[in-house]
């Protein structure tokens, strides 16, 4: 009787396990990895990255997750945007947490370092910052790494046509960052002026812990350059500024959007108000109903957001808000957490109603990335506040 009593307590209780541990197993979340500068002169960018992130995981989770509702989960690691440990974040993510989608930062040369190991275990890598064309363009057969972003090649064209409309330039020096990224913008840009029969006065290169960028600087004004090109991140590109005022040259600077990735009015003084740069979105101005929601949601989540003004670096958040939406519908549409089958979807997405744009087929085998040059936007800062120009006159 006693071993009878044992073995059916001994049964029910493996029942009542296994029927507590199996809803368990169900509700199991979807991690979603995100490697970003979170600490640093460019911890902004992994902020509004996260901000934008989290809004879209929010809204999918309210609405009753994904694959029967399980819900999202953000696991983020920071790259400290240094490229080697960029890669043993991303392989933390990838081997010890099984993230489903990979998010990338700001640094072009981190995400450059991550597309390999991304491609190798076929794992999705959005890119919701990093403009540089190889991170898309990486001649992996399949490709798994997608983009919500600016892209160099193009930003370097639309760079080339704001100064000929805006400064009326006609002869252009370069001043780039001495990395993977001013490499991909220097060929970029001399394509752009090619195109146009046109060639750079002068090309020169900083280091990105440089604090003088006077010599460089002094060579372009010698060859007679009345417009540059700039770019480089936050930290370079305040130097870049602050070498201009100390030489007393006023010229007309078109930039990359490096600068609005964290505290650039502080580094550069009151002229960093003369850098015109580059964005995908603006909070300002008439919003569509998704902008009005993503503001909305901002100001709810986050104490600090009274309004637009606070939604700093606005890429940052439009492009990872955006980019995982889209994300998202490719889980849903490939039915499953499978990387590959993840990668086949996205090129499944018909049109998705986002907030930088109504999206309409953004990707298909050879295309991975969803923002073309119609969808830019130009911007200095007002005030320590990023406004359009149109804004901001």
């Amino acid at each position: 009787m006693n071993m009878t009593r044992r073995t059916f307590i001994a049964a029910a209780t493996a029942v009542a396990s296994f029927s507590l541990l199996a809803p368990v197993q169900a509700a199991e979340p979807i991690k979603i990895g995100l490697v970003a500068a979170l600490s640093g002169q460019s911890a902004l960018s992994g902020e509004a990255i996260t901000r934008g992130l989290t809004i879209a995981i929010d809204e999918i989770n309210a609405s009753g997750g994904l694959l029967g509702g399980r819900k999202l989960e953000l696991v983020r690691r920071d790259d400290e945007s240094n490229p080697a440990k960029g890669v043993v974040a991303a392989r933390e993510l990838i081997f010890r947490e099984k993230v489903t989608v990979l998010f990338g930062g700001l640094d072009t040369p981190v995400s450059l370092a991550i597309v390999p190991l991304a491609n190798q275990e076929k794992v999705p890598f959005m890119g919701a910052w990093a403009a540089g064309t190889p991170i898309t363009k990486n001649g992996a057969e399949p490709n798994f790494v997608f983009r919500v972003s600016a892209v160099d090649e193009i930003v370097n064209q639309a760079m080339l046509d704001y100064a000929q409309k805006t400064f009326n330039g006609s002869k252009f020096g370069m001043i780039l960052v001495n990395n993977p990224w001013g490499e991909s913008n220097e060929k970029g840009l001399r394509a752009a002026l090619q195109a146009k029969g046109l060639a750079p006065v002068g090309v020169e290169k900083f280091e990105g812990n440089d604090v003088d960028v006077v010599p460089q600087l002094s060579r372009l004004k010698a060859a007679g350059a009345d417009t540059l090109f700039m770019v480089g991140n936050v930290g370079p590109s305040a130097q870049v500024v602050k070498s201009l005022d100390r030489m007393g040259w006023k010229v007309p600077i078109v930039s990359h959007w490096g600068p609005a990735g964290g505290r650039f009015t502080e580094l550069a003084g009151p002229s960093a108000k003369d850098v015109h740069f580059v964005q995908t979105y603006s909070f300002f101005g008439k919003q569509s109903a998704v902008g009005e929601k993503v503001i909305k949601a901002m100001m709810t989540r986050y104490p600090d957001v009274k309004g637009p003004e606070n939604i700093t670096p606005a890429v940052g958040v439009a492009n990872a808000y955006d980019g995982m939406q889209l994300a998202a519908r490719a889980i849903a549409k490939a039915g499953s957490t499978d990387g590959d089958a993840v990668r086949k979807a996205f090129y499944d997405i018909d049109e998705h109603v986002g907030l930088i744009k109504t999206y309409r087929k953004p990707f298909a085998p050879g295309v991975h990335d969803a923002v073309t040059k119609d969808d830019y936007v130009w911007a200095r800062f007002i005030d320590n506040r990023i406004l359009p120009v149109s804004l901001g006159e």
